[in-house]
């Protein structure tokens, strides 16, 4: 494909093909033309907008992954011609390409989940965003603290005397009273919609001098909490940004198109449960213009806080969320092989390939660019509401 270093249609899905029951999000063009709910099964991709005309109302059923699979749609094409114009940078207009999985889900992250990444945060924190100063804090802080902290479940008595022995020892963060305190950093990652999918740019501020990918899987909740299915995620991330101050993380991670979530919605059925989504493995590569490659992987398993107990932190009596939310986990990625010069470790280039897989919720594929020259977000909930409307969707009043 244009770009995208001969992306393989056939690599976004699972390692067991269609066998789950994925559903998504594709832009159809029609008489008018707009967003549509899609089932990719095996002989072709399936809109369900007649059914749904969200997604948020598919994943608020009683049994989504059963509805999913009841409703008839109309055939839009098969999966590999969708795809390929997808990652197009030239679409044909006449077909259809995939959009984020989710609508009007608020989009949370929960953040310092892992204790390699936690050792990360707290570095960039000592180094002042600084990745020149990132090699030789990085060395003290791993010999005061150590490189290994998985033995230490948050909130329990043996974290709370870590906790007072750091704060002895001067060296405290308000990124270690996340990662092992009885309270998991979760914040709001994207607006409604803004999400981008699969096959298309991610953002990375022009500011931004230190920045990532964040390889996670990102779980869709119900609006009575329920965990109803997974996708994978790229929480693009600004080190730099975040590491000269904490109160800079809706800048350091709510940017033009700095939030991917795709390829597609695996819903929790026969074949896929929150089970497996504690044992997923995730491969990252990045390929860059100038022949670079990262390769680097997060694991579910080496996880701090269950997903459960992060979903029970983001929402209850005191948070409700009426049309559900997508949550990213967190990674136990963060990158500090060096790129360019010895011990500034790594940070992206425009156009940058990043590719997330895993074997059962397939490849999101992004390229990387600036925000300021991605496409620009203009298709919001006012936007979706009309459109929904002029396709005579909202006839029932469900959205």
């Amino acid at each position: 494909m244009d770009g995208f270093a001969n992306f393989d249609p056939a690599a976004v899905l699972p390692v067991d093909g269609c066998a789950g029951t994925l559903i998504g999000r594709a832009w159809v063009p029609a008489k008018v033309p707009g967003p549509a709910v899609i089932a990719v099964r095996a002989d072709g991709v399936f809109d369900l907008s007649r059914h749904f005309p969200t997604v948020a109302s598919l994943l608020a059923c009683d049994e989504p992954a059963a509805e999913a699979a009841r409703a008839v749609g109309e055939r839009i094409g098969g999966l590999a011609e969708i795809v390929a114009n997808t990652f197009r940078d030239e679409r044909d207009p006449a077909l259809p390409w995939l959009l984020a999985p989710c609508d009007l889900q608020v989009i949370k992250a929960a953040g310092v989940t892992f204790v390699t990444s936690l050792l990360e945060r707290v570095i960039e924190e000592r180094a002042g965003g600084d990745a020149a100063r990132a090699l030789e804090v990085r060395a003290r802080v791993e010999a005061l603290i150590g490189p290994d902290l998985a033995a230490v479940r948050p909130g329990s008595a043996q974290a709370q005397r870590l906790k007072e022995l750091l704060i002895e020892q001067g060296i405290w963060s308000q990124y270690l009273e996340v990662g092992i305190g009885p309270d998991a950093e979760v914040f709001t990652k994207a607006p409604l919609l803004a999400a981008v999918g699969t096959g298309v740019e991610v953002g990375i501020h022009p500011e931004s001098k230190w920045n990532n990918p964040e390889p996670e899987v990102v779980l869709a909740v119900d609006p009575r909490g329920r965990v109803v299915g997974a996708a994978l995620g790229n929480d693009v991330n600004l080190r730099d940004f975040e590491g000269r101050s904490a109160l800079l993380l809706g800048k350091a991670k709510d940017n033009n198109a700095s939030c991917a979530i795709g390829p597609f919605l695996r819903l929790f059925d026969a074949t896929f449960s929150l089970d497996d989504v504690r044992a997923e493995e995730l491969e990252l590569t990045v390929t860059g213009p100038e022949g670079y490659t990262l390769r680097g992987a997060s694991s579910m398993r080496r996880i701090s806080r269950d997903p459960q107990d992060l979903v029970d932190q983001t929402c209850g009596a005191n948070h409700q969320y009426p049309d559900g939310f997508m949550l990213f986990l967190g990674t136990l990625f963060a990158p500090v092989q060096d790129r360019d010069v010895p011990g500034s470790g790594f940070t992206h280039r425009v156009g940058d390939v990043v590719t997330i897989r895993s074997p059962r919720l397939g490849a999101l594929c992004n390229r990387v660019n600036h925000a300021d020259r991605v496409a620009p977000w203009h298709f919001g909930v006012r936007a979706l509401i009309g459109n929904l409307a002029a396709r005579g969707l909202l006839a029932g009043g469900q959205i």
